[in-house]
């Protein structure tokens, strides 16, 4: 009777590693479309993912066009008359063009084409640039845009998954941003 239970148990605890292996993130074959902050993948097919440090080299060499797309908290539309509404300021990494709301699974035409607007005036027209993409850390947003940005046909894509959070962690500098101009939805 002792060996069936130990048998078992062999059984039982060889199954948790492949059991978390299953729960780790991995990449869709497309978008992702919802909880947006939640673990990402450690790939992305086509881009190369960096680290801080490959991150702050990239920056200080001024080698790569640094592109967040955090998304912006929308003005709410209900706000009583008089109501003074201020957006959340967003510091981002030095020299970054912000372009928010461009890291959503699905992208309304007018967005798509914003961020295809962007990404074209940040490289010049070239596509083989390197664009660095972010957003925060365990956020897909970047992935998506990224992986997006692949799919324009840009073949120099750098994702850094930390975002701006590992960015501060290591105290990196950041500043104020202001995102790029944006169609009206």
């Amino acid at each position: 009777m002792k060996r069936p239970l130990g048998a078992a148990l062999v059984a039982a605890v060889l199954a948790v590693p492949a059991l978390a292996q299953q729960q780790e993130p991995f990449e869709p074959e497309g978008y992702r479309t919802d909880n947006y902050r939640a673990p990402v993948p450690a790939t992305l097919e086509g881009a190369r993912v960096l680290t801080t440090a490959e991150t702050e080299a990239i920056w200080r060499a001024k080698s790569g066009i640094f592109i967040d797309v955090l998304p912006r908290v929308p003005k709410p539309k209900n706000l009583p008359a008089g109501t003074v509404w201020r957006d959340a300021p967003r510091k981002n990494i030095p020299g970054s063009i912000w372009l928010p709301d461009t890291g959503y699974g699905a992208l309304a035409p007018a967005m798509d084409d914003y961020l295809q607007r962007g990404l074209m005036q940040a490289s010049h027209g070239d596509k083989a640039a390197l664009v660095v993409i972010y957003c925060l850390a365990d956020c897909w947003m970047s992935w998506n845009a990224a992986k997006r940005a692949l799919a324009y046909g840009y073949s120099n894509v750098a994702w850094y998954p930390e975002g701006t959070d590992g960015w501060e962690h290591a105290k990196l500098p950041t500043e104020e941003a202001q995102p790029e101009p944006r169609p009206e939805q």
